[in-house]
């Protein structure tokens, strides 16, 4: 696909024209038309998605307007922006999610549209409003699609009488928990607990039995609240082990409504998803086009226009029931584009300019396949538990035509508590879902960082698992194959310890020539690091950290530069340089005669080593003068796993708890967390009140194992 792109003045200013070959199953067609009045567009949004709409924005010669809170003032968005400007502080509800603040700055910055990205504003129906009513194009569906669609109760009504297959559940007004309660129950557990307006896993629980649906109710009526200020649920049967299978349509008001197929997103984490691809394995044409065909019938049913999703479930014979309609562009967007060779946020601008679609089904083909893996600041050992904190090191493969790199973030910047924890989007395509696999897989080793916990590791145990290289996969799969996703850590190998005691070798090395260049003594007895003796070998001992265990090394200095490292019994003969290359340091090593080539990170005395056969971490001790107190355990009560908000405190000092009991939920990086006691006892203080901030491993509760207080109270 090539494009042309010329400005021509006029009095209203500038006008894009452009000239576009499109390839078709008829060959090449020109598609031209002008992009309206949208000159200048502004992206209600942050991170990725807003450095996405930019790159599309700048090749289309439409001027690109950020916004930004306090916490994003350095960031990516803000810098490949063409202007941007503040609107307020941190929390999303007193800045992107605030639509005055961002219609204020899309009116002074004389935008002429505004792209809402995914999540924030950008299924709100009074947003969508407001902006017409201002005279600027929201890029999306018409308000009221976004209305019926957005409420889930509303959507399935609509979609029963389009003739689109829909599962049976509650959807009705009643909203007492006696009602919600009685429904549940005539439905059969297990039961999906929604909240109506719901998207991206929030304000959704599954209830497996009746004794635990008013707990987890509440809990998704709370996160719901928060996510989307109303608490309205529906319940629903929930099918076990479906396969979660969506539909990219794409309409223009010119009543053209196209699919440009399926993907799956069954891998899930709390209901997130954690890997896509397109189009979803083994689904035949037949099925395909039925899914397409549904699809297209339910955006038709509210008069759908721009990009949006529709989403159905699937069972073990490939069924498929409506679940809901995402009116929006969704994250996982770039398969869709991989498999089709189309730019979907130039589609939105060209619509949303009242142009009629680039392409109609028939010249629609879909070619190879597609995976996305999103890389979360998380730990997957931890339930998921999300992370947050400075990228201290960062590099990644190289972009090119078969690989994208989504992200909003670069080396040295900060993962917010604020915002989601998604670091970015690794998107590759292949001939095949076989090569396509095996480039994602040879990527993800490429992606390297340090500074906070990632799921990288976790997403090579996955795409690697021989189910999933099957493509038998489920919303279930995380925990059917918890075991083999979560193997036991193994110790580095011998050679590793080596590696990693050579790098520490060759960066003493490089500080003393450092220090020669700049003293003005060179033969200096400081200014020497080669071991050198005479008549003997120069042999030094150094402790190293693995874990909770530490490993002494006997390194012996050669007179030729290469290095005897002795680990117990064993004896390794080592030689290596360190080599730079892209702003990246190698190992360049040979041990006991096999040669490599690890990416060589050291920080904060621990040395990070990258290689394609995975990640290893070797550190050096700490003294315990220097060493901060920890609070990685419990030691006496119950410590934030995160920075977030305290949401709700359910004790108080004085009551008597359980092990297991909830003491308290906190609120971050979208999730809500519920802290639970870590042992028997009574409440000796409480020490965070409901909103208030807590930091990571901060202590929130102090607890006194009933054990201690009545020897307390007998003396």
């Amino acid at each position: 696909m090539a494009a042309v792109i010329l400005s021509f003045p006029t009095l209203q200013g500038l006008r894009i024209f452009t000239q576009k070959l499109s390839w078709t199953k008829r060959g090449v067609r020109f598609v031209s038309g002008e992009v309206g009045r949208i000159e200048k567009v502004l992206i209600a949004n942050r991170g990725e998605i807003a450095c996405r709409v930019m790159r599309t924005a700048k090749k289309m010669g439409v001027r690109s307007v950020a916004v930004y809170s306090d916490a994003d003032r350095d960031s990516m968005h803000v810098a490949m922006a063409d202007e941007a400007y503040h609107i307020g502080p941190a929390p999303s509800q007193e800045s992107y999610l605030s639509m005055e603040k961002v219609l204020e700055v899309a009116k002074k910055s004389g935008s002429h549209a505004v792209h809402p990205g995914y999540g924030f504003l950008s299924e709100n129906t009074e947003f969508a409003e407001a902006c017409k009513q201002e005279g600027i194009i929201f890029i999306g569906p018409p308000s009221s699609a976004i209305r019926d669609m957005g409420i889930k109760s509303t959507s399935k009504y609509i979609m029963s009488a389009a003739g689109v297959p829909i599962i049976g559940g509650y959807h009705g007004e009643d909203q007492s928990n006696e009602r919600l309660q009685a429904e549940a129950a005539q439905i059969g557990f297990p039961v999906m607990i929604k909240a109506v307006r719901g998207g991206g896993g929030k304000g959704m629980r599954i209830a497996r039995s009746d004794s635990v649906f008013l707990e987890q109710l509440e809990s998704a009526r709370r996160e719901a609240r928060k996510s989307f200020n109303d608490d309205v649920m529906l319940v629903e049967k929930f099918v076990e082990d479906p396969r979660h299978v969506e539909v990219q349509v794409f309409g223009d008001m010119h009543g053209n409504v196209v699919y440009l197929f399926e993907r799956d997103c069954s891998v899930q984490r709390r209901h997130q998803k954690i890997i896509e691809e397109a189009p979803g394995p083994d689904i035949s044409p037949e099925v395909r086009r039925k899914l397409g065909e549904a699809a297209v019938k339910a955006a038709k049913a509210v008069n759908y226009v721009g990009a949006g999703t529709v989403e159905f479930i699937m069972d073990a014979q490939h069924n498929f029931y409506f679940m809901e309609m995402n009116t929006r562009l969704q994250v996982e967007h770039p398969v869709s584009e991989m498999i089709t060779g189309t730019d979907l946020v130039e589609w939105q601008l060209r619509v949303a300019a009242g142009e009629r679609l680039p392409l109609l089904q028939d010249d629609i083909i879909l070619r190879g396949h597609s995976f996305e893996a999103r890389i979360y600041a998380e730990d997957p050992n931890n339930d998921f538990l999300p992370g947050a904190g400075p990228l201290l090191h960062l590099s990644t493969p190289a972009a090119d035509q078969h690989t994208r790199i989504e992200t909003g973030v670069r080396e040295g910047d900060e993962v917010s508590a604020h915002y989601d924890p998604m670091i970015a989007k690794l998107v590759v395509w292949g001939e095949d879902r076989s090569a396509a696999l095996k480039k994602l897989r040879y990527c993800l080793r490429q992606y390297n960082i340090v500074g906070l916990n990632t799921n990288i590791d976790f997403l090579l145990s996955l795409s690697g698992h021989p189910e999933f290289e099957a493509g038998n996969v489920t919303t279930s799969f995380i925990p059917q194959y918890y075991a083999d996703l979560f193997p036991a850590p193994r110790a580095p190998s011998g050679e590793t310890i080596c590696q990693a005691a050579l790098g520490l070798v060759l960066q003493e090395r490089r500080h003393t020539q450092e220090f020669v260049q700049a003293s003005n003594d060179p033969f200096s007895p400081f200014g020497s690091s080669s071991g050198w003796r005479s008549n003997i070998q120069y042999n030094r001992n150094m402790t190293l950290q693995l874990g909770d265990k530490k490993v002494e090394v006997v390194v012996g200095y050669s007179k030729d530069g290469s290095y005897t490292m002795q680990l117990g019994d064993e004896v390794y003969h080592v030689t290596g340089e360190v080599e730079l290359e892209g702003g990246a340091s190698f190992l360049h090593c040979s041990v006991n005669g096999v040669k490599s080539r690890p990416k060589l990170v050291i920080l904060d005395s621990t040395v990070h080593l990258f290689s394609t056969e995975g990640s290893s971490q070797v550190s050096v001790p700490v003294p315990k003068y220097l060493a901060a107190v920890s609070g990685a355990g419990a030691q006496g009560g119950a410590v934030a796993p995160m920075t977030g908000t305290i949401e709700k405190v359910m004790v108080k000092a004085g009551d008597t708890v359980a092990v297991g009991d909830a003491l308290m939920v906190m609120n971050a990086m979208k999730m809500e967390h519920t802290i639970r006691a870590p042992k028997a006892g009574v409440i000796k203080r409480v020490f965070f009140s409901e909103g208030s901030q807590a930091n990571r491993h901060a202590p929130l509760i102090e607890l006194e194992e009933e054990e201690e207080v009545e020897e307390g109270s007998s003396q």
